[in-house]
Protein backbone atom coordinates (compact mmCIF):
# COMPACT_ATOMS: atom_id res chain seq x y z
CA UNK A 1 0.00 0.00 0.00
CA UNK A 2 1.36 3.10 -1.35
CA UNK A 3 0.25 5.64 1.91
CA UNK A 4 1.75 2.99 4.24
CA UNK A 5 4.97 3.13 2.78
CA UNK A 6 4.80 7.33 2.27
CA UNK A 7 3.99 7.09 6.22
CA UNK A 8 7.42 6.04 7.15
CA UNK A 9 9.52 7.56 4.06
CA UNK A 10 8.19 11.61 5.62
CA UNK A 11 8.63 10.77 8.77
CA UNK A 12 12.13 9.07 8.14
CA UNK A 13 13.48 11.77 5.46
CA UNK A 14 11.32 14.75 8.11
CA UNK A 15 8.86 16.17 5.20
CA UNK A 16 6.29 17.10 8.24
CA UNK A 17 3.61 18.63 5.24
CA UNK A 18 4.43 15.39 3.46
CA UNK A 19 3.41 13.79 6.92
CA UNK A 20 0.05 15.72 7.47
CA UNK A 21 -1.65 15.23 3.85
CA UNK A 22 -1.63 11.92 4.56
CA UNK A 23 -3.62 11.64 7.71
CA UNK A 24 -7.20 12.33 8.54
CA UNK A 25 -7.76 15.56 10.99
CA UNK A 26 -8.87 12.90 13.55
CA UNK A 27 -6.15 10.86 12.75
CA UNK A 28 -4.54 9.11 16.54
CA UNK A 29 -1.71 7.05 16.96
CA UNK A 30 -1.77 4.39 19.81
CA UNK A 31 1.89 3.97 21.06
CA UNK A 32 2.90 2.03 24.12
CA UNK A 33 4.01 5.11 25.87
CA UNK A 34 1.19 7.58 24.87
CA UNK A 35 -1.60 8.04 23.08
CA UNK A 36 -1.38 11.31 20.05
CA UNK A 37 -5.04 12.48 18.81
CA UNK A 38 -5.54 14.58 16.25
CA UNK A 39 -3.06 15.47 13.05
CA UNK A 40 -1.60 18.61 14.23
CA UNK A 41 -0.65 17.39 17.34
CA UNK A 42 0.65 14.00 15.72
CA UNK A 43 2.74 16.06 13.05
CA UNK A 44 4.20 18.36 16.23
CA UNK A 45 5.37 15.85 18.44
CA UNK A 46 7.07 14.21 15.09
CA UNK A 47 8.61 17.89 14.37
CA UNK A 48 9.34 18.48 17.48
CA UNK A 49 8.95 16.30 20.76
CA UNK A 50 9.65 12.50 19.83
CA UNK A 51 13.23 11.50 21.75
CA UNK A 52 15.03 10.47 18.34
CA UNK A 53 14.51 12.12 15.41
CA UNK A 54 17.68 10.53 13.43
CA UNK A 55 15.84 7.06 12.36
CA UNK A 56 14.51 5.23 9.94
CA UNK A 57 11.62 2.34 9.55
CA UNK A 58 12.74 -0.92 8.10
CA UNK A 59 10.10 -2.74 6.91
CA UNK A 60 10.20 -6.30 6.80
CA UNK A 61 6.57 -7.27 5.67
CA UNK A 62 3.55 -5.56 5.03
CA UNK A 63 -0.11 -7.45 5.27
CA UNK A 64 -3.23 -6.42 4.07
CA UNK A 65 -7.06 -7.51 5.23
CA UNK A 66 -10.13 -6.11 6.03
CA UNK A 67 -9.32 -2.69 4.54
CA UNK A 68 -6.56 -2.40 6.90
CA UNK A 69 -2.63 -2.86 6.97
CA UNK A 70 -0.42 -4.62 9.28
CA UNK A 71 3.80 -3.16 8.98
CA UNK A 72 6.16 -5.80 10.38
CA UNK A 73 9.64 -3.73 11.10
CA UNK A 74 12.86 -2.78 12.88
CA UNK A 75 13.43 0.91 13.34
CA UNK A 76 17.04 2.34 13.40
CA UNK A 77 19.34 4.68 14.61
CA UNK A 78 21.44 7.23 12.64
CA UNK A 79 24.09 4.44 12.08
CA UNK A 80 21.99 2.06 11.55
CA UNK A 81 21.83 -0.31 14.17
CA UNK A 82 18.46 -2.10 15.62
CA UNK A 83 16.24 0.03 18.48
CA UNK A 84 13.67 -2.04 18.64
CA UNK A 85 10.70 -4.57 16.62
CA UNK A 86 7.71 -3.05 15.80
CA UNK A 87 4.09 -4.11 14.45
CA UNK A 88 2.07 -0.92 13.20
CA UNK A 89 -1.51 -1.68 12.32
CA UNK A 90 -2.94 1.37 10.14
CA UNK A 91 -6.48 2.13 10.04
CA UNK A 92 -8.40 4.02 6.90
CA UNK A 93 -10.65 6.30 6.68
CA UNK A 94 -11.76 7.81 2.94
CA UNK A 95 -8.49 7.10 1.85
CA UNK A 96 -6.49 9.02 5.11
CA UNK A 97 -4.70 7.20 7.93
CA UNK A 98 -7.05 7.08 10.59
CA UNK A 99 -5.10 5.70 13.39
CA UNK A 100 -2.13 3.27 13.94
CA UNK A 101 -1.98 1.24 16.05
CA UNK A 102 2.30 0.48 17.41
CA UNK A 103 3.27 -2.06 18.78
CA UNK A 104 6.53 -3.00 19.94
CA UNK A 105 8.80 -5.50 21.63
Amino acid sequence: MDAVREYYRTIDSHAYDDLAELLAPDFIHYRPDRTIEGREAFVAFMREKRPMKDTTHEITAVYEADGGVAVRGRLLDGDGEGLFDFIDCFEFEDGDVAAVHTYTR
